[in-house]
């Protein structure tokens, strides 16, 4: 493609040629005005000398035409995967393609714009910008969504396209979809256990009247628990029952309508936090020592701990006849504490403390029956424990987990985990227990006992036990066969990780879920599912997967740490996956709670409309009957119609690349010289006559 034209390259300054030119422009009027003869002549070689000044060239350009570029911008978010859009999408594309190549002077550039990584639904125009961004205007043909039109990311403003090509929008699905949602409206992030909740939430179906019956359940942790029947479009609640702390997850679910387009959205999922407000713990030490301002401490620094600590100061066998009024000591409350509110507590702790009188035998009945109920009680034991009045020589003897011989070992020892005690959580990587002898400070005492129930997580010297863990009933019981862990509180011969055993110990016995030591997890980050499995076994555990559409597989389960196996699965569907292993189950949502994309999946042309229209583009569906109807493509101008009755248009370039440049002075040379001589030569052969 050849392109002519003229340029200019002045001998002098434009003002100056300008100023010369209006000087001879000015002489040549008066001269006129005088009616001077020979005035033409005059002009015409003052003409030429300002010509000669601007220098005149005629330029020949080689141009090579630039193709438009055409983005077709293809969506393959989930909710095409539903009928048969996925189908009709791949056709359609397939036929633009063709139909684009035939017409040979577009550039096709072909963008797949899945679901968005944070959950907030299709976008199509993001994909779309990214796609052109390095393109000049002119440059643009247009652009095509092959979509089933809900798009979440459709700008306000056609001008923030940053382009005016048309743009066509050709719609999947069918007319007339049925599709039946449920929506939460209310629910709690974070709740506090025992404290009433609730989730509020609407069926949608655009298929039934406002206040048609339908069913909906309730799940918490897969397990359900209500059923009732609302009306659609109507806000209801139903109350969530929250039994334990940790994370909840709870589903309500619609049933599913006739013919429905998706079932996904059916379900809608809150996870919920669950927190105690408080964990209340008695502390009872049965003399002073060493020891219980470490514990003391320990529970005093945890926020979430609320004490009560007694210490018998004043045993029964030691009244001297003082009246009750002037004695400055505080009277033990064993009816308030062991019989009316024992209840209240989440633990009871019994620090170095033998039977001296102060409880009376019932109460250790209500000790046992209160672990027995869900309680949880902690024996630290010392010398007390080996006596003839040692706790065990109660009725509460008959959930603890170790029976005294009466013996006591007195040396310098390093407490060491027990296998199983390296794979228990209340045990697992204390700091310090990965070297031999461990890397904390030396005991020197602890009560020889035989364990009867639970497991040894710690061992003394010859492998005496130290820490009996065990469960009796729906409680928990735990035995610390020492009295000497305030020696790592001290910190002699280095410290120990006191804080964390104990800490652990404690929150184990309150049943913290991190801490239980048979556990299925599963959890969400991003994307990637990652489902832990605590045990106590040796051996592998088996777990299976169930994904969002009910797809069912067997977890291939590595060992992360002792006792902990772990299995993660990358770019794992959006949705509620669920984990089990035999009576164990545990739930996971990928991806946002109640994704966008599901939210209303019903194909639309009204969307895009108006940015279509605003483009001068167009939005059609293309089932028809039974099939697909792919427009026609034809080129046009600028300013041309782009859609029409069966057809789609894109623009033509108008922009092109220079090759090569061709330029001739047209004043210089010759021909100026020419020009110049014979222009003078007129004028002075008009004068001479």
């Amino acid at each position: 493609m050849n392109r002519f034209g003229i340029a200019f390259e002045p001998v002098l300054a434009w003002p100056w040629i300008m100023a010369l030119a209006a000087g001879l422009a000015a002489v040549v009027l008066i001269l006129g005005w005088q009616r001077i003869r020979g005035t033409g002549f005059r002009a015409v070689a003052g003409a030429l000398l300002v010509l000669a000044l601007a220098n005149p060239v005629l330029q020949k350009e080689e141009r090579e035409g630039l193709p438009s570029t055409v983005a077709i911008i293809v969506d393959e978010s989930a909710s095409q995967g539903l009928g048969e859009r996925r189908g009709q999408t791949e056709a359609a594309v397939a036929t633009l393609k063709e139909r684009l190549a035939a017409l040979g002077t577009y550039d096709v550039r072909e963008v797949r714009a899945g679901d968005d990584p944070a959950g907030d639904g299709t976008k199509l125009f993001s994909e779309l910008t990214r796609a052109v961004d390095d393109l000049p205007a002119d440059q643009i043909g247009g652009a095509v969504f092959v979509t089933d039109g809900v798009v979440h990311d459709v700008p306000e403003d056609p001008a923030a396209l940053g382009f005016t090509a048309p743009l066509h929008v050709l719609v999947t699905g069918e007319e007339g979809e049925r599709d039946r949602r449920i929506v939460i409206e209310r629910a709690p992030r974070f709740a506090i256990l025992d404290e009433p909740q609730t989730i509020a939430f609407r069926v949608i179906d655009n298929a039934l009247a406002p206040g048609t019956p339908v069913t909906v359940r309730l799940r918490i942790d897969g397990v359900e628990v209500a059923v009732d029947a609302v009306g659609v479009g109507e806000t209801q609640t139903l109350d969530l029952p929250l039994t334990h702390a940790g994370k909840t997850i709870a589903e309500v679910e619609v049933e599913a309508a006739e013919n429905e387009l998706a079932l996904e959205n059916n379900v809608a999922v809150a996870e919920i936090d669950v927190v105690r407000e408080r964990l209340r713990v008695l502390l009872v030490s049965g003399e002073p020592h060493a020891g219980e301002r470490t514990w003391r401490d320990i529970l005093k620094s945890d926020a979430a701990v609320d004490l009560v600590h007694f210490t018998i100061l004043r045993p029964p066998e030691k009244q001297d006849g003082t009246p009750i009024n002037e004695l400055s000591l505080i009277a033990f409350p064993t009816r308030e504490l062991f019989s009316e509110k024992i209840d209240e507590f989440d633990l009871i702790i019994f620090d170095r403390y033998q039977r001296r009188g102060v409880l009376p035998i019932m109460y250790y009945d209500n000790l046992a029956r209160y672990v027995r109920d869900g309680g949880a009680v902690l024996v630290a034991a010392g010398p007390d424990y080996a006596s003839p009045s040692s706790l065990y020589e109660t009725p509460l003897g008959s959930i603890l987990p170790a029976v005294p011989t009466g013996e006591m070992y007195e040396q310098p020892y390093h407490a060491t985990l027990s296998a199983t005690g390296a794979r228990h959580p209340v045990t697992r990587d204390l700091p310090g227990s990965e070297s031999d002898p461990p890397a904390w400070s030396r005991w020197f005492r602890i009560v020889e006992a035989d364990v009867i129930a639970g497991e040894v997580a710690m061992e003394g010297p010859d492998g005496r036990p130290l820490l009996v863990l065990a469960r009796e009933d729906k409680g928990r019981v735990a035995t610390l066969l020492s009295d000497h862990a305030w020696l790592w509180a001290r910190g002699f011969e280095g410290g120990g990780p006191h804080a964390s055993l104990l800490r652990r110990l404690v929150h184990w016995l309150m049943k913290e879920p991190e801490l239980e030591e048979e556990a299925l997890t599963a959890r969400a980050e991003g994307r990637t599912l990652i489902v832990e499995r605590q045990t106590l076994a040796d051996a592998a555990p088996t777990v299976q997967l169930t994904g969002p559409l009910g797809q069912t597989r067997q977890a291939t389960m590595a060992e992360a740490k002792p006792g902990l196996w772990r299995t993660v699965v990358e770019e794992a569907p959006i949705g509620l996956h669920r984990a089990q292993d035999g009576d164990l189950t545990a739930l996971a949502h990928v991806g946002p709670a109640n994704p966008r994309e599901f939210q209303d999946v019903i194909s639309t042309t009204e969307r895009l409309a108006p940015m279509a229209e605003a483009t001068r583009g167009s939005v059609r569906r293309l089932a028809s009957g039974g099939g697909i109807s792919v427009p026609r493509v034809v080129s046009v101008s600028a300013r041309a119609p782009a859609a029409g009755d069966g057809w789609i248009g894109f623009r033509r370039s108008e922009a092109s690349v220079l090759k090569s440049v061709d330029r001739l002075p047209l004043m210089s040379g010759l021909l100026g010289l020419a020009l110049l001589v014979g222009g003078f030569g007129a004028l002075w052969y008009r004068e001479g006559r």
